[in-house]
């Protein structure tokens, strides 16, 4: 039988734009693929020997692209090319349709397509044209999908440590009778937050995690919040301070742990409950996405 080996894949805005892979104890950092156009968002499909990630490319220019590689590095490939999303941000592969999703900063949409890039949509648009883009609530930025529920889920960041950070939620597909601008299904799940990036759920809990890189005491940190209160009153937990402008979260839910990275250059590991928080790597430049799977030892 063939050996697994966890593996914590990152990526790095700074140094050109590279993505590395490491242990979960930040030992084995191997690069992977260099000459990355400023790349945010990853997600790994270990069945299938694949890592993904999109590039923000030059965000006035509308030029970003999301590339795929093979667990090596190898076999690099562009399946959404350069001009189709306008600053593609965080990146989520759905296995159960197996779909690719991510927000869409400047483009103010959250989009998916195919694992081959094929079959581009748009789901969610919060606005049109350049008045809109200068609106910064419109900028959508983190994503993540609860198929059995039936919800995507998204954050609009809003201007940089302004306050008026949100997170919403609606069906995956847009009603019948309704486009992505004009949905009648959009729950605003939290406003006011400093500035949410990056969500993650841990289903089997119920659980909506975020990172926030807006100003202390509620930013720069890690936050979470059941996907379905009981008593219906939302109110973000503080898990994990004093990030650097944190961005991406990955979740070992089996495991009981998270792996969260900041611009500072830090990857670190707590557990859910942000207990035992402890830096793995440091100084490793702009740190942005990072997804956690478990591969084959030979990867």
């Amino acid at each position: 039988m063939t050996q697994g080996q966890e593996r914590l894949f990152v990526l790095e805005a700074s140094g050109g734009g590279r993505l590395f892979s490491v242990n979960p104890d930040g030992s084995d950092k191997t690069f992977l693929v260099t000459g990355c156009r400023i790349p945010d968002g990853i997600a790994v499909d270990a069945a299938a020997g694949h890592v993904y990630w999109t590039n923000m490319g030059v965000p006035q220019e509308n030029d970003g692209s999301i590339e795929r590689v093979d667990l090596d590095g190898g076999n690099r490939t562009t399946i959404v090319p350069s001009g189709v999303t306008h600053t593609p941000k965080q990146l989520h592969l759905e296995a159960a349709d197996r779909k690719l999703y991510w927000g869409d900063r400047e483009g103010m949409r959250v989009m998916r397509c195919d694992l081959d890039g094929s079959n581009v949509e748009t789901l969610v648009q919060t606005g049109e044209g350049a008045d809109d883009r200068r609106d910064e609530t419109r900028w959508c930025v983190g994503v993540a999908v609860d198929p059995a529920g039936g919800h995507l889920y998204w954050s609009q960041k809003g201007p940089s440590d302004a306050g008026r950070g949100r997170i919403l939620r609606a069906g995956i597909d847009p009603p019948a009778g309704h486009d992505a601008a004009g949905r009648g299904d959009v729950e605003v799940l939290f406003e006011g937050l400093p500035e949410p990036i990056d969500l993650e759920v841990d289903l089997a809990e119920g659980m909506l995690y975020w990172t926030d890189r807006g100003d202390p005491p509620r930013g720069n940190t890690v936050n979470r919040s059941p996907m379905h209160p009981a008593d219906g009153r939302r109110t973000p937990e503080i898990l994990f301070t004093h990030l650097m402008e944190g961005i991406g979260i990955a979740l070992d839910p089996e495991g009981g742990h998270m792996y969260v990275t900041d611009l500072g250059g830090s990857v670190y590991e707590a557990g859910l409950d942000g207990s035992h928080g402890k830096e793995i790597l440091v100084v490793q430049g702009n740190l942005t996405g990072i997804a956690r799977a478990v591969v084959a030892a030979s990867h």
